[in-house]
């Protein structure tokens, strides 16, 4: 099933989940940062970020970055913090000519769509020849750490299947996976607040923090997958 987003409905959550990884992350990289990095080493001259929010991947880059850079969200509340160049759209119906991008991303945002394949076959449209596709998914036993109290619900696009359905429309793909502590919550507090940006009703996010050891590490498993037009 998809995951309902509810960045209008509730931004402060998006917004909760994005303050704890910035605080608590170990190491100095995050997925942004990774994708950033190979869009640079790329040299595309435009780059299409599909669930744009309010511009993650805009930070890890440059200021301003070497390209052009376009965001496209259906949020229109994630959007007025955006940073830089967006609209808004359907990832299902890009609002572009074909051919328009050398690189699409999308970070974590086909789990909400009934059919990711639908989006895929948009990216693929408006990618030039030989155009790179990135996109990222996390797995259905991402942060085990928390497995006692919080599991997961599976999606239409989980790391599992991901690469299967890009092949289905790129015929081939590269697979980076990932498997590696992500963060430290350092007390229950923290654990709370990470439950509730997991999308755990407050209350029950409150009670089974205190079921949970700190300071507690979370790892993170999922994985990055690169197809070419």
């Amino acid at each position: 099933m998809a995951v309902t987003p509810d960045y209008d409905a509730d931004p402060e959550r998006f917004r909760l989940a994005s303050r704890i990884t910035r605080s608590y992350l170990i190491g100095a990289r995050s997925l942004h940062d990774h994708v950033a990095a190979k869009l640079l080493h790329a040299g595309f001259p435009r780059v299409l970020d599909i669930g744009c929010g309010e511009g993650a991947l805009n930070g890890a880059l440059p200021d301003p970055p070497p390209f052009r850079l376009v965001g496209l969200d259906a949020s229109a509340t994630m959007l007025r913090a955006h940073p830089g160049p967006a609209v808004r759209g359907d990832a299902a119906r890009l609002p572009f000519r074909d051919a328009s991008f050398g690189a699409v991303v999308a970070v974590n945002m086909l789990c909400h769509l009934a059919d990711p394949r639908v989006a895929l076959r948009e990216a693929r449209r408006v990618l030039v020849p030989g155009g790179l596709l990135l996109v990222s998914a996390t797995c259905r036993d991402d942060s085990p750490e928390l497995a006692p109290v919080w599991q997961p619900e599976p999606t239409p696009f989980d790391a599992e299947d991901a690469p299967s359905k890009v092949c289905d429309v790129f015929g081939e793909v590269e697979v980076e996976r990932w498997d590696a502590p992500l963060l430290t919550l350092p007390d229950p507090a923290a654990v709370r607040d990470y439950l509730i940006a997991r999308r755990m009703p407050r209350e029950h996010a409150a009670k089974a923090s205190e079921h949970l050891r700190t300071p507690l590490p979370i790892t993170k498993r999922g994985a990055l997958v690169l197809a070419r037009r």
